[in-house]
Parts: C-alpha cells; structure tokens; sequence
C-alpha cells in the first residue's frame, strides 16, 4: 500500500470507497499544476488590466510567464476562458470579503459600509479586481459571455439594507433596493472616475466622499 493511503476494507461500499480515497491530499504534480494555473492568471490579469482584452495575447501571457503557449493553453484553451476566469476569480473574492466582515458582528449597515470599504481597498491593490472591471467595461469586444456585473452588488446590499431598517438603522422611508442601486452606481461610478483620472490611486478618498453622502442621506 502507498504511503499515506488509507486502508479500504474488504467489501466497503463504493461510496465508502471514494471518501477514503478522497482523503488523500493532493500529489506533488496536482500542487506544481495549480501553482502554475494561478501564475498564469496572475500573469493574465496584469496584462490585461495594463493593456486591456484586444491588446494581450496568449503569446503575451506566456512571456510574462516564462513558459511556452502550448503550457498556458494547457491550463485555458483560448484568450476568451483567460478573461472569464479573471472575472469569475474577481467575483469569488466578495463572498470570501463579507465572511470576514460577518465575523466582526457588525450591525448590517457597518456591514454594508465596510463591504464597499473593503472593496475600494481592492480596485486600489489587487490586480486581479483591476482586470476583472476593465474586462467588463470590454465586454462588447470579449467573444464570451461574462458574469453580469453589479447585480451580486445590488442583491446583497439590498438585503443588508433591508435588515439595517428592520433594526431602525435606516429611515423608515428608505426604499432598501432603491438606497442599494445608488450606493452601486455611487461606488461604480466613483471608481471608474478614479481610475480614468488618477488611476485609483485616490480612490479611498472619492469612496469616502460618495460615502459619507449616501449613507448620510439613509441612515436614521
């Protein structure tokens, strides 16, 4: 028997079978080849986020990688899946933002407010945030359907809205959807105007801005 194998007894059922084999950790290959895949989506996303859909090519991506085309087509079959999984990579990272934050226990109008915080912090630094946006705004010329954009946005600060007034945090007037609509576009807005004039780099600054009108202007 292979080191580290759990032992199958005789007659185990097959589901049995497939839970004792699934506690194997992953093999030293499946390590290298994710380790790889996640270079070489970091690779992508700076390069588009630099130069955008239409100016990178996958020949580009492996150059920044130091690896031949046919390793990155390995891992992403064509230009068009390198962008989706950009996009979807960005997307995954709000669940992961709102977990943290629920385990601070704030109120669920802190929360909606540290969630944009937080996510204004990422279109500054993280790079993969940076190329998801700029491969949304081209999405007219990226041949595969994406991930919609700010419906996730709206969905969960609707409901972090709805919660916010049920608990007095917000005016009794306030429409939740229609207050999670404008924090959207206010957000939205705000970081494409940063990024176009001082490429994000002030951006904490305009959030706080756009921020402090929003929330002033709902909170009870």
């Amino acid at each position: 028997m292979p080191n580290g194998q759990a032992a199958i007894p005789d007659g185990a059922p097959l589901f049995a079978v497939k839970q004792l084999a699934g506690r194997r950790g992953p093999t030293p290959q499946q390590d290298r080849a994710a380790r790889t895949k996640s270079q070489v989506l970091t690779a992508a996303a700076e390069l588009f986020a630099a130069n955008g859909f239409r100016h990178t090519s996958v020949k580009d991506v492996a150059e920044r990688v130091e690896m031949t085309k046919g390793a990155v087509y390995f891992h992403y079959p064509n230009k068009e899946a390198l962008a989706v999984a950009v996009v979807e990579h960005l997307y995954a990272k709000w669940p992961m933002l709102l977990e943290g934050i629920r385990a601070q226990g704030l109120t669920s109008l802190d929360t909606a407010a540290a969630m944009l915080d937080q996510a204004a912090l990422a279109f500054r630094d993280d790079i993969v945030v940076q190329a998801g946006a700029r491969l949304q705004l081209e999405r007219p010329h990226i041949e595969v359907e994406l991930p919609p954009p700010y419906v996730d946005w709206i969905s969960l600060l609707t409901d972090l809205l709805a919660a916010a007034q049920r608990d007095g945090q917000i005016k009794a007037s306030t429409d939740p959807a229609a207050a999670a609509r404008a924090l959207v576009a206010g957000f939205f807005g705000m970081q494409h105007i940063s990024d176009v004039l001082e490429h994000r780099a002030d951006i904490v600054e305009r959030w706080q801005e756009v921020r402090d009108l929003l929330f002033d202007a709902i909170r009870a």
